[in-house]
């Protein structure tokens, strides 16, 4: 197995994915000067975010502070700068009571309806938030942490244990054999629907020997060829998600029940119910479909 070495990591449209940071977003810890824009909130309450509004579109709140909405977040987090516009986020108790004319809803409800810029940044927020709630004591001694000032991180006071805000790192490979795609499905995916298999990255591993792996354990299939698509944080809840297309090398498929309940081959005239545009793995199976497309004209 191999990584084309003609790869190129320069930016492109495919690169470009839903929660990928802004390029106008510039990420502090802490503020650093004082932006001339009106704060951007990303308020959470659980894994809901709180958004007005507005005709056919849904707006993240813009305001000096909090206290014009009456809200008390029992944690806040400076985010950086959007432009001129510093970026906020916090949360609210579970109990807390929401403004009047506010909905709080999940990523994917209002992914396509806010700013794209708003839409990565709150998959950046509610990441941040999750981290902090559940770093509050030290996974050493117990003992209750504190923020770090210049970085991301929470400390541990008594034995210095530091804690990064988590992220997990998984692969997606989308495999080819001829003009037909593997594409398998979860028992966890609604009806009918079929992707690329994907799996965690092992502590020691590769990407590349994941992909080998992942494949042969969930299908029994071997692949070469690996070669990277493109990635896109995902936070449901923390997970960095690394996209490669593979061709097929050798062996019959035989699905490992435990992960997937159904793989097939399907021609390109054929195939089932797809992933929604919010994941790579969407873009991934349009973009070869269309590559597929251009070689059999």
């Amino acid at each position: 197995m191999r990584v084309d070495p003609s790869t190129t990591l320069a930016i492109d449209a495919r690169n470009v994915l839903p929660f990928s940071m802004p390029d106008a977003f510039s990420p502090r810890v802490a503020m650093t000067n004082e932006p001339a824009g009106t704060p951007l909130w990303f308020v959470f309450q659980a894994s809901r975010l709180l958004v007005f509004e507005d005709s056919a579109k849904l707006l993240v709140p813009e305001m000096s502070t909090l206290s014009q909405l009456a809200l008390n977040p029992i944690r806040q987090h400076y985010l950086g700068q959007l432009l001129d516009q510093p970026c906020y986020c916090v949360e609210l108790a579970d109990d807390a009571t929401t403004p009047e004319g506010a909905s709080l809803l999940g990523l994917r409800e209002v992914f396509g309806r806010v700013a794209d810029d708003h839409f990565a940044l709150a998959g950046r927020a509610i990441q941040i938030l999750n981290w902090d709630r559940s770093h509050q004591y030290c996974g050493a001694c117990a003992t209750p942490t504190k923020l770090k000032e210049n970085e991301r991180a929470r400390e541990c006071p008594s034995c210095g244990l530091v804690s990064y805000p988590r992220l997990a790192p998984a692969v997606m490979a989308l495999v080819r054999r001829e003009h037909q795609l593997l594409l398998a499905r979860s028992p966890h995916f609604p009806p009918g629907m079929y992707s690329a298999l994907a799996g965690f990255v092992d502590p020691g591993e590769s990407l590349e020997q994941t992909i080998a792996r992942e494949v042969q354990e969930e299908v029994g299939l071997r692949v070469t060829n690996v070669r990277y698509f493109a990635s896109q944080p995902w936070p449901f809840p923390h997970s960095l998600m690394i996209a490669f297309t593979a061709d097929y090398l050798d062996g019959e498929i035989m699905s490992d029940p435990t992960e997937i309940e159904d793989a097939r081959w399907f021609e390109l005239d054929s195939l089932p119910r797809l992933p929604g545009k919010i994941s790579i793995s969407r873009r991934l199976i349009d973009t070869v479909i269309a590559d597929m497309q251009g070689e059999s004209i």
